[in-house]
């Protein structure tokens, strides 16, 4: 696994920090890759949305399976 440093300011490196000793985290790797995956996540859904809404505003097509299957493997790969 590659290896990134970051910088924090000290109250963002506490809260870091209060996450693991609460046990949500073992590491504050672990918390980075959270909310990358999470950032991850949330930027397929908008991409998802914005090509729903694309399409609702298209004239009318017939729907068919495969272009849905075409729509979620998009938002899967970022595009």
């Amino acid at each position: 696994m590659d290896s990134m440093n970051i910088s924090l300011p000290g109250a963002l490196k506490a809260f870091v920090e209060g996450e693991i000793a609460n046990g949500r985290y073992s590491s504050a790797s672990e918390y980075v890759r959270e909310l990358i995956r999470a950032d991850e996540k949330r930027k397929a859904r908008e991409t998802l949305e914005t090509m729903l809404l694309e399409g609702l505003a298209s004239p009318e097509a017939e729907w068919t399976r495969q272009d849905m299957d075409a729509i979620r493997a998009s938002a899967r790969v970022g595009h």
